[in-house]
């Protein structure tokens, strides 16, 4: 396992972290197979855990805190908070008011007194800068969290944050949890040379692309990922957008079989390859899909190899561009660009 700085923080990560969102109802996973997910993680090197509050309504958050009891201290633990707990409308958001609520509701889950690293996991365009990063400076002083960060943020977001915290001589944002993948590559011209700048650590999700590049997915073959099953609409062959997904992961199989790796180690060394990326989030649904992926953590891919990649997926092209989480609200609801 390899281990780099989070930003300028001066905390050491494993390059590979280990992602929660299928421990619990949505991946199916029990409290004995999570526990048994992560003593595998652990003992193979990865110190970093990220979960978040409504990753299957909590329960996420409760399974990691009980499969961590008793070795708090050697982890780096993460969380996210923003997105809707429930429908009452002021369960979401980054609003004074329900961050320090959920941030007490998430300790309570964990069963620890702090986290590492909070983060919001979407940005609230309800709420200004200045309200969100004022309470997450609070939380931060009184002991509660250690660092704060941002997920799925658009890079003018992250400029914007940055200069909030700078004017209002407020703490700033420590990393950004961006998605990135070979498949997915439009972070590379936006927000990776922000992050750069400013000396975050970069926390990437989805580096196997909701599994088109777990090896599983290839030309002739049925789509039977549990992903497939609750996303049909990411693997119906009927829309260009994932032809050219197929397309690509058949070319990029290809490269993987010359250069004697599996689609999982090249689709993880690629992420974790590039300068601004800390670590690269797994999500193991299984024992057996975090083994395979543990087989990347020492991946290098070589000058061939990743030119050989640029060549099937130009860098800072997205090959399907409608799935992105940070789009502008504008670009979503018309009433928001007609006056």
């Amino acid at each position: 396992m390899q281990y780099r700085t989070l930003g300028h923080t001066g905390v050491q990560v494993s390059s590979l972290a280990l992602g929660a969102m299928n421990f619990g109802a949505i991946g199916r996973t029990t409290q004995d197979e999570a526990a048994a997910i992560v003593d595998a993680a652990l003992e193979a090197g990865i110190n970093l855990i990220d979960t978040a509050d409504m990753y299957s309504g909590g329960e996420s958050e409760e399974m990691v805190g009980k499969a961590i009891a008793g070795r708090r201290d050697d982890i780096v633990l993460a969380t996210k908070a923003g997105m809707p707990m429930g429908d009452e409308r002021n369960h979401r958001g980054g609003s004074r008011r329900w961050l320090v609520t959920e941030l007490d509701n998430s300790l309570r889950r964990l069963g620890v007194d702090h986290v590492d690293l909070y983060q919001i996991h979407r940005w609230d365009p309800s709420t200004s800068d200045e309200e969100t990063l004022s309470a997450l400076t609070d939380l931060r002083r009184a002991g509660k969290i250690r660092y704060f960060g941002s997920s799925t943020f658009p890079a003018y977001r992250v400029v914007q944050a940055q200069w909030t915290a700078r004017e209002r001589h407020l703490s700033r944002y420590v990393t950004e949890q961006p998605s990135y993948s070979i498949l997915q590559r439009g972070i590379e011209a936006h927000v990776l040379p922000v992050t750069e700048q400013y000396g975050l650590g970069v926390l990437v999700w989805s580096p196997l692309a909701s599994g088109w590049l777990s090896g599983a997915i290839r030309a002739g073959r049925d789509i039977t990922t549990s992903r497939s099953a609750f996303m049909p609409e990411r693997f119906d062959l009927t829309i260009p957008a994932n032809r050219a997904r197929l397309d690509a992961v058949e070319r990029l199989a290809e490269v993987a079989d010359e250069a004697g790796l599996t689609m999982i180690q090249l689709a993880l060394g690629f992420v974790t390859a590039h300068p601004a990326v800390t670590s690269a989030l797994i999500g193991p649904r299984t024992l057996d899909h975090l083994h395979s992926q543990l087989a990347a953590a020492d991946t290098v891919l070589s000058a061939d190899v990743l030119d050989a990649i640029d060549a099937i997926v130009a860098p800072g092209t997205d090959l399907a561009a409608h799935e992105k989480h940070d789009t502008p609200p504008a670009l979503l609801d018309p009433s928001l660009r007609r006056r």
